[in-house]
């Protein structure tokens, strides 16, 4: 199927087809089983399994309005257009209920629901519930909270969030963020993985633990991709937290494939069938299960004002606009890497990683924006995360699963050699020779998948801010780490702060570099040396942020679980940063 035919077709798709207005000022009672006497109700007996066995789930809060998720499963001998009612009210107890109407199913988008409920308060906590007529079924009751608006708090609360692999352990985090003080929750993607069984980060936990990825194979087809979404919508505490919070979601590149991007993919090949039909799949079921308010599905880029304080824009790094991400193998020779050609592309001021118009559509909001804290909701590392060309070749080899103990001794001692010189740089030594400091000083991209590769268009973003006089912050996910840095311009100039959040359960460096605790902190140290605008960095551990934004400052905290062997929920803050 020709690209823009797979485009137009998602973009036409509708996924949010309810559409429900609350009453204002006055208490409703709950639908009553208009279209079904009592006793026929009581006299259906239901054949097979069927309720809401996905849980319930809010998506993007405004000020006015939420969007209300389920999906519902038919029993065997079941309605099969079932009238399904959605209650909201103010109390858990649904004595002051503001909306009760009746919500269709949508048996094209695999059964789910999605409604659009809107005249709501600002700043205010909403329960929700979803029941069948027919069978009297009935889901758990939601919880969900619209934004508030300027003037109504003092500081907002987001955790953020990514990268959560099924096959790698419990979902402790998702756990600890539903018990979390947070008001929202911002998911940057990797929501799903698209591997088989024994594929990416399977560990010893996989089969002691029953969480082998359904379906078995690579996901592919449209029904691959709900097929896992169910399995992953059926995790305790990712209900758990759907449940309580509402959340703001984009997607990254597994939602589709690994390292994405607007063509093609890493892990996408022609034996696969066609590139483009996939992504539609992916990001049909995408919208199915994580309903975003977009008029153009395929556009997922969108802004939120909170209370006049945090003003969060949420970006495609993976799809819409990406050109396919430079590779350092492709520019390697006999005698080493040809930096010439390789600057030439990297530099090149036509590469794009989030395409013109949301390019376009960004700058616009950013200078458009009166809140005092401009956020990105950005898949990818912002920061520039520049290391001593030495390692790369090294960093490449581990990263490609060849840590044998001979290459991860080599590396050890060139990182001990490297780290030396700094610290002699940074102490003042005038001994330190030219060649000793063009070893620490000549830098190149760490990750060319991230804002790393695409450095032309960084600096339009980053000159659009300081042109604005805003305070930049970026949200990160996709690396698995927890990470902070400054936002600084080819030139120097700081122009903002970077949180980066570890992941859900997907392994991080500890998977390359193993898991001893010397090892992993020494690479945490020679990162935090030799990177110039890196602030901090966890290699190993599982968790969230926390991010907390005031008309003075903007906090993060990076919270990390103990383990995703057994259930557990207690968090540990590993680093507070604050800047104001």
């Amino acid at each position: 199927m020709e690209k823009d035919k797979v485009l137009n077709k998602l973009s036409r798709r509708n996924f949010l087809r309810n559409s429900v207005i609350a009453a204002t000022g006055v208490s409703l009672l709950p639908s009553l089983l208009s279209s079904c006497k009592d006793d026929e109700v009581l006299d259906y007996k239901p054949d097979g399994e069927s309720g809401f066995f996905e849980g319930v789930a809010s998506f993007d809060p405004a000020q006015d309005r939420v969007v209300l998720w389920t999906r519902y499963t038919l029993a065997q001998n079941g309605n099969t257009n079932p009238v399904i009612l959605l209650d909201v009210a103010t109390d858990k107890d649904f004595k002051e209920v503001v909306a009760s109407e009746s919500v269709a199913v949508d048996v094209n988008s695999d059964y789910t629901v999605n409604v659009d409920v809107s005249n709501l308060k600002s700043n205010t906590k909403y329960y929700y519930r979803f029941r069948d007529q027919q069978t009297g079924a009935a889901s758990v009751i939601g919880e969900t909270k619209t934004l508030p608006a300027a003037g109504e708090v003092n500081e907002v609360k987001m955790a953020v969030v990514s990268c959560a692999n099924f096959q790698s352990g419990l979902f402790n985090v998702y756990g600890a963020v539903a018990e979390s003080e947070a008001d929202v929750v911002v998911h940057l993607g990797d929501y799903i993985y698209e591997y088989g069984r024994g594929g990416y980060g399977t560990s010893a936990l996989t089969t002691s633990l029953g969480r082998e990825h359904e379906p078995e194979g690579e996901i592919i087809t449209i029904e691959d991709y709900r097929g896992r979404y169910r399995q992953y919508r059926r995790d305790e505490q990712l209900q758990k937290a759907h449940q309580l919070k509402p959340f703001i979601c984009v997607w990254d590149d597994h939602e589709i494939t690994n390292d994405a991007y607007k063509d093609g993919a890493q892990n996408h090949q022609p034996d696969e069938g066609d590139y483009n039909t996939r992504k539609l799949n992916a990001l049909q079921v995408w919208h199915e299960y994580l309903p975003a308010r977009t008029a153009d599905k395929t556009k997922i880029y969108r802004s939120f004002n909170v209370a006049g304080i945090v003003h969060l824009m949420m970006l495609d790094t993976r799809i819409i606009g990406r050109e396919k991400q430079l590779e350092y193998t492709d520019y390697l020779t006999p005698s080493g890497l040809n930096s010439a050609a390789f600057l030439a592309d990297w530099q090149n001021p036509q590469r794009t990683i989030l395409g013109e118009e949301q390019r376009n559509w960004l700058l616009t909001e950013i200078s458009g924006s009166q809140a005092k804290w401009q956020v990105l909701g950005s898949q990818v590392l912002m920061g520039k995360i520049f290391i001593p060309a030495e390692l790369l070749l090294f960093t490449a080899q581990l990263a490609a699963g060849n840590a044998s103990p001979e290459l991860l001794a080599g590396y050890n001692r060139l990182v001990t050699e490297l780290v030396t010189i700094k610290a002699r740089l940074m102490q003042g030594d005038a001994s330190v020779s030219d060649a000793e400091r063009a070893r620490v000083e000549t830098v190149l991209p760490y990750n060319l998948d991230a804002w790393d590769g695409y450095p032309v268009e960084r600096e339009v973003v980053f000159a659009a801010a300081a042109a604005a006089g805003k305070d930049l912050v970026a949200l990160a996910g996709d690396t698995h780490n927890a990470w902070s840095s400054k936002l600084s311009t080819a030139g120097g100039n700081q122009i903002g702060t970077e949180f980066a959040t570890a992941s859900v359960s997907s392994p991080g460096l500890e998977a390359i570099f193993g898991n001893k605790p010397e090892v992993v902190k020494g690479i945490e140290q020679a990162f935090q040396l030799l990177v110039e605008d890196l602030n901090y960095l966890n290699a190993s551990e599982r968790g969230y942020l926390l991010t907390t934004f005031s008309g003075n400052e903007a906090k993060a905290e990076w919270r990390f679980i103990q383990t995703l062997e057994v259930k557990n929920t207690t968090t540990t803050t590993g680093k507070t940063v604050v800047e104001a």
